[in-house]
């Protein structure tokens, strides 16, 4: 099956915007510091997944020198106007959260942060209303939350049920599928938009080795592990936009062009879930 001419996009509920459905995530993967080479190699994996059609990167503050690497990389290749830049606060107290998101604006190196999400939920009451008054400003569009560990997701379930928010971010993948009982159906009712974090499964997909890729790849078009997995996750309806992390120009390629692969159905979907054991 040949990949479609067009880039699967979906909207985010709140507002109707369309997002392309793999975006760039940067944990770990753009810590680069102060390394002129290794910030080079990111350019070239952030211009390749803007040209291949991608626009979502979300960083944090918790990701070293991720957030400043970023920013410096979108100002040198002029792509903040093609981008929608995510990132997160992660602290406790009125001032210090406040602060923390005044870094991220400087780092990078933008007036407007399109998502702010308030991460693990850490000191939500406090941070989440400041959060809103950047929103009423004008200098950050959504509001969001986030959570990577199972642990917390009945907290989780029960921000959704009380907060209007317009985005989550969660783990989810056929390595993690937790999240799809609960906490994915629940955003869809609530209208609340779904980033999918480490979809990758925190390394199992690299577990896997360089095995034969299934019959199913071929009837999709995928051309490697990790276009099937992203296909798994994009296959659940309630998902907007998954973000897998890498420092890889090609495979910042092959992942963008998952997107253009045709959605698996449920049988297609089983196949795969077999086929990573």
């Amino acid at each position: 099956m040949i990949a479609n001419d067009t880039l699967l996009q979906r909207a985010i509920p709140s507002s109707g915007e369309q997002v392309p459905v793999v975006g760039l995530g940067t944990w770990k993967t753009f810590d680069a510091g102060g390394d002129a080479a290794q910030r080079d190699a990111l350019g070239e994996v952030l211009r390749r997944f803007v040209d291949g059609g991608g626009s979502l990167v979300d960083s944090s503050p918790m990701y070293g020198s991720a957030e400043e690497v970023v920013g410096e990389l979108v100002e040198r290749l002029a792509l903040r106007d093609r981008l929608l830049l995510a990132t997160k606060v992660w602290t406790e107290g009125e001032r210090e959260g406040a602060s923390e998101i005044e870094r991220s604006f400087r780092r990078l190196r933008t007036a407007t942060i399109d998502l702010l999400q308030v991460h693990n939920l850490v000191d939500l009451p406090t941070q989440l209303p400041t959060i809103r008054r950047e929103k009423e400003s004008g200098r950050v569009r959504y509001v969001g939350v986030s959570h990577y560990h199972r642990r917390a997701y009945a907290e989780v379930a029960n921000v959704l049920r009380q907060e209007p928010l317009d985005f989550l971010q969660i783990n989810y993948s056929p390595f993690e599928p937790e999240a799809e009982r609960e906490l994915l159906p629940l955003a869809s009712d609530r209208g609340v938009a779904v980033i999918v974090n480490r979809p990758f499964g925190s390394g199992a997909l690299g577990r896997l080795g360089a095995p034969q890729l299934p019959a199913v790849a071929r009837d999709l078009g995928a051309t490697s592990w990790a276009q099937l997995v992203l296909l798994w996750i994009l296959a659940n309806p309630a998902v907007t936009c998954v973000i897998p992390a890498t420092a890889d120009p090609a495979h910042a390629a092959e992942n963008i062009e998952a997107a253009r692969l045709p959605i698996p159905d449920e049988e297609q979907r089983r196949a795969i879930a077999r086929a990573l054991g």
